[in-house]
């Protein structure tokens, strides 16, 4: 039999692609942000509160849509994936805001995107194409390695107002609603979303007007429970 030494049952696992959007509305000093949380059955980060979010699928390459990413939010995304990837990350945010709350971001269009899947489908149905120009590109995290489950998550930020649609509960994710910014970091949260709720404040405050050079702030940790953060 062969022997697996100490170091092979350390090396980190490999992280999923995924994709997280934060959804601001009101005031910019205190405004409301779109949350649910994760059922106490959840396989990863069960009973605390999340932006929506989720790992990036195969069919997400394949959307078509005539309101892409801003050129400077793809500039910044690709720093770190392929084009492809970016654009399919962009969706997979917009895909899991709408599996996990019922939420739209999209334009009225006579245009319908390809069926695949029940995101698309709703939309179809409801006359909107996905509108990818609306999100901003906040910041990147890694699940540390030292997790057995990971993911590299795009974290996209945008404007409430470009939302349409009812919320409604969904197995993902539960008592999905709307809280102020503030208070959310009081609540039953992960570490790395206080980390995304300063990023947010910040970003708030500074209101960034579209830059293909703006630096976007990366997260994580190694084996040894090391913070990792540096700009990127």
């Amino acid at each position: 039999m062969e022997k697996i030494s100490k170091e092979d049952n350390q090396k980190p696992a490999v992280p999923r692609d995924a994709a997280s959007i934060i959804v601001v509305r009101g005031d910019n000093q205190n405004p409301d942000v779109l949350v649910g949380r994760r059922p106490s059955t959840a396989r990863f980060m069960p009973n605390v509160w999340v932006f929506p979010g989720g790992a990036l699928e195969t069919d997400d390459f394949e959307l078509s849509t005539p309101f892409s990413l801003r050129s400077d939010v793809l500039s910044l995304l690709t720093r770190t994936s392929k084009p492809e990837v970016a654009r399919a990350l962009a969706w997979t945010a917009l895909r899991e805001m709408y599996e996990e709350t019922g939420l739209f971001i999209g334009q009225k269009s006579s245009l319908n995107t390809t069926l695949r899947g029940e995101a698309q489908s709703a939309y179809n149905e409801a006359g909107l194409v996905p509108d990818l120009s609306a999100l901003d590109y906040l910041m990147r995290a890694c699940t540390p390695e030292y997790q057995p489950i990971r993911f590299n998550t795009r974290f996209f930020i945008t404007d409430g107002s470009a939302t349409s649609g009812e919320i409604r509960q969904t197995p993902e994710l539960e008592e999905i609603c709307w809280v102020p910014l503030n208070d959310l970091i009081e609540m039953n949260v992960a570490s790395i979303t206080e980390i995304v709720i300063k990023q947010t404040q910040l970003y708030l405050k500074e209101k960034p007007a579209p830059n293909s050079e703006r630096t976007i702030m990366f997260f994580s940790a190694d084996m040894d429970h090391n913070r990792i953060w540096r700009e990127e």
